[in-house]
């Protein structure tokens, strides 16, 4: 899928994640938040796998946020979390917990990573950050995105919309 800009330019959205949300032409955009966007991952190894994206791609970390909008920036990250626990627990069985981790380490904007964690996992990688992975589990077309996970997707839409509060 591609995007168009201003100057009428296509781009592939995934060169401007954080742009392409804002356009509303992110295809992977769950819910708008109050600080940012929740998105499905590109990757689905471990299903349910999420993304917390700040809407502002200028912003590289969480400490050049004013400290309200940091703290709203969390708990955004902590209620894209708990809808990625809730769905995932209620998916599949073996569900086990979630991790939360903010890097940027390779994307130069804010953002934070929700991992589901599952039993079914390799004994070898089960207590090990997501990270060590092989390297084809992030380029495997079985484990893309894609129409298969929409089931999925609905489910962390509906906990996001059910655990929005006052």
């Amino acid at each position: 899928m591609t995007d168009e800009i201003a100057d009428g330019t296509a781009v592939d959205w995934r060169a401007d994640r954080i742009g392409s949300a804002l356009r509303g032409t992110n295809p992977s955009v769950l819910r708008r938040l109050d600080t940012g966007f929740a998105v499905i991952g590109d990757v689905q190894f471990l299903p349910g796998y999420s993304v917390l994206l700040v809407d502002d791609p200028a912003v590289q970390r969480l400490s050049e946020l004013p400290k309200e909008r940091r703290l709203r920036f969390l708990a955004d990250m902590d209620r894209l979390g708990e809808a990625v626990e809730r769905a995932c627990r209620r998916l599949d069985p073996a569900f086990r917990r979630v991790n939360l981790e903010i890097l940027g380490n390779t994307d130069g904007f804010l953002h934070a990573h929700v991992w589901p964690r599952y039993e079914w996992e390799p004994a070898d990688l089960m207590g090990m950050p997501v990270w060590l992975y092989p390297r084809e589990r992030w380029s495997d077309a079985r484990y893309a995105l894609g129409p298969r996970h929409d089931t999925l997707r609905g489910a962390i839409g509906d906990q996001l919309d059910r655990l929005t509060g006052p």
